[in-house]
């Protein structure tokens, strides 16, 4: 009985269809015999070199000159050359069992470096490296898309123009029309702030709307402790005050959160990095490790804040300037969203102009321009005595890919502070801001009060 192997040496010699399809996909190692290897390497080469099938001749030619073949072998090779003669073949079945081989032998072949490893055999690498290693090898896939073909493929552009885009409702209003219905996957969203104003509010706010959708959320923070950031969900998802949670009496804690878990099926997960430590690499590890020990896929992920991240591009303490590293540290968490299909929402600083402005804008963004340029979506949250006192925030669209940013410019949300809580306002507290291109509202749009709000709440 033929293995695999020879069948697709076979091809790969005599289908051009077939080898154009699984050629950039076969790698030398996935052949454990040496003399396949000896034989597809000769066959890889040949068709990177002259884009077009080999020849048993040509190959025959290019084996003999090969110094590493001693005669015998070179005899073995010729000999296996001779059986390869063309057969009938059904292409899909063949494509489809040369895929599984690729996938098995990739695999086998992880486990055997992983065990290197563990006997410290392969001194390049660690134990830590193992998930990456068999992360790598499962996600072996022939994957034939290399681009869309404007006048092939333009049904199944016409089917994605009709397709509902898979969003991220928020329970804010105001964000849901402003985004379409929501943050879409593959995306970098950033809210601008002073210190003090309310980012990690609105961010721990956002992740406590989420995991109540039953969505797993992932809260990385670089600022404050992982029970600080916890303690500020807590107060909002358990409908108690701040100042309230020390004094809760544990036994009234415990029924609120086994309350809470009985109304989502999501997770949550708090990780957090000393200041100015972590950069994507670290963000790639952990979602892996926490795919593999826990079987946690993150729906969204919050990164508190990006400016004190690191850049996994250049090392801690080089000389570059800021505007560089913060352009390069957000295209690397644009780039982590796109891996992961997920969207990722972080946070960055005013200017001091920006801290006292009441209008702010792109240009208040601190140390780089490049951020918003990388954004797909920014907004700011801009406070002042005056909403302060009516416990309200105002916010200003920046940037935004989603949709027209002029529509609803800007527009005021109601702020708890001592349930880290915002909600809907009524669409008269609306009515005095400026050049804010609030779109009419409908007498079907309901916006929710304080009250209502706390009626999903624990």
């Amino acid at each position: 009985m033929e293995r695999i192997e020879r069948t697709a040496l076979r091809n790969l010699i005599h289908n051009e269809k077939y080898c154009r399809k699984v050629l950039p996909f076969i790698k030398e190692e996935y052949f454990s015999d040496r003399l396949e290897k000896v034989l597809f390497t000769e066959i890889y080469k040949f068709v990177n070199k002259y884009n077009n099938l080999p020849t048993k001749e040509s190959l025959s030619i290019e084996i003999n000159s090969n110094k590493s073949i001693n005669e015998d072998e070179y005899k073995k090779i010729t000999d296996i050359l001779s059986t390869l003669n063309p057969e009938p073949v059904n292409i899909d079945w063949l494509v489809e069992t040369t895929e599984k081989f690729c996938k098995d032998r990739s695999i086998h072949n992880a486990i055997l470096s992983g065990i290197q490893i563990l006997d410290g055999k392969d001194k390049a690498h660690t134990p830590e490296y193992l998930p990456e290693l068999l992360s790598n090898a499962l996600s072996v896939s022939f994957d034939q898309k290399v681009g869309h073909d404007y006048l092939q493929e333009s049904k199944e552009r016409f089917d994605f123009y009709k397709k509902k885009e898979e969003r991220l409702e928020l329970d804010l209003d105001f964000f849901n029309k402003i985004t379409r219905g929501g943050i879409p996957s593959k995306t970098l969203n950033i809210c601008l702030a002073g210190t003090g104003v309310g980012k990690t509010m609105f961010m721990t706010h956002l992740a406590s709307s989420v995991l109540l959708q039953g969505k797993n959320v992932l809260y990385i923070t670089l600022e404050m402790a992982e029970e600080r950031i916890a303690e500020r969900i807590d107060a909002n998802l358990l409908n108690v005050g701040m100042s309230d949670l020390e004094e809760l009496p544990y036994t009234m804690y415990e029924t609120k959160i086994n309350k809470l878990q009985s109304k989502t099926t999501g997770t949550l997960i708090i990780k957090e990095y000393p200041t100015a430590t972590a950069n994507t690499g670290h963000f790639k590890n952990l979602i892996s490790e926490l795919a593999l020990k826990k079987s946690f896929k993150p729906d969204i992920v919050f990164v508190d804040y990006l400016n004190i991240c690191t850049s996994s591009r250049f090392k801690s303490g080089a000389n570059v300037n800021s505007y560089t590293m913060i352009k390069a540290i957000a295209e690397e968490l644009r780039g982590l969203a796109v891996e992961n299909d997920i969207p990722i929402f972080s946070a960055t600083q005013t200017t001091r102009g920006g801290f006292v402005s009441s209008d702010v804008g792109l240009e208040d963004t601190s140390e780089s321009f490049g951020l918003p340029a990388t954004a797909d979506f920014m907004f700011a949250l801009i406070s002042s005595e005056e909403l302060e006192e009516k416990n309200q925030i105002m916010v200003k669209q920046l940037k935004n890919r989603y949709n027209d940013p002029t529509v609803n410019r800007k527009f005021i949300l109601g702020v708890d502070r001592s349930k880290m809580r915002f909600y809907d306002v009524e669409q008269n507290a609306q009515t005095d801001l400026v050049d804010s291109g609030q779109d009419s509202v409908s007498s079907n749009d309901k916006f929710k009060k304080l009250g209502q709000f706390s009626d999903f709440k624990v």
